[in-house]
């Protein structure tokens, strides 16, 4: 179940071709499942990127294994019916890209969520109300891999009451 999306996210990454599901363009470097709950993650797939660009090659071991852990334990905890009976997780997961800078700009996205907008006065040309694609609210994020990342992270999320889950001691 979680493998269509990464296989359509890596080759959306690779910039093979240009991706859509279920009739919503994603953000670039991102994952999106559907669920009752929905966690965040943090992951650096691919590297620092050169001459400008926010990101590079692919990471395979601290970044693709990682985002395939999540999504496993996802898929593991959705398929055991007594776990969580009646509630399936969702992940909203977000590429780093190894910078913190970037990181901390892709958290943002979690944000957009809890902030409540007034677009009542706002209109198209055409007069009509403009079509908003929110994102899903986070409960909480997992990730980043790096220290200075989490701890950034966490004190914007906090504000939001998000919960930050890191593996990282110094957080």
């Amino acid at each position: 179940m979680a493998c269509c999306p990464l296989v359509f996210w890596i080759i959306q990454a690779i910039g093979v071709v240009d991706v859509t599901l279920s009739q919503e363009i994603y953000a670039p470097h991102s994952i999106r499942i559907e669920g009752d709950v929905t966690l965040g993650g943090l992951f650096p797939v691919h590297a620092r990127g050169v001459s400008g660009e926010p990101c590079g090659d692919i990471k395979k071991e601290n970044g693709i294994h990682r985002l395939e852990a999540m999504l496993y334990a996802l898929d593991q905890i959705n398929s055991d019916e007594e776990l969580l009976p009646n509630i399936t997780l969702g992940a909203r997961v977000l590429d780093t890209c190894s910078r913190d800078t970037y990181a901390l700009e892709q958290s943002l996205t979690f944000v957009q969520a809890l902030i409540q907008k007034d677009t009542s006065d706002v209109r198209c040309t055409n007069g009509e109300p403009p079509v908003f694609v929110k994102p899903e609210k986070v409960v909480g994020v997992i990730g980043a891999s790096s220290s200075a990342v989490s701890i950034m992270v966490a004190n914007i999320l906090r504000l939001f009451q998000v919960s930050v889950f890191s593996r990282q001691n110094r957080l």
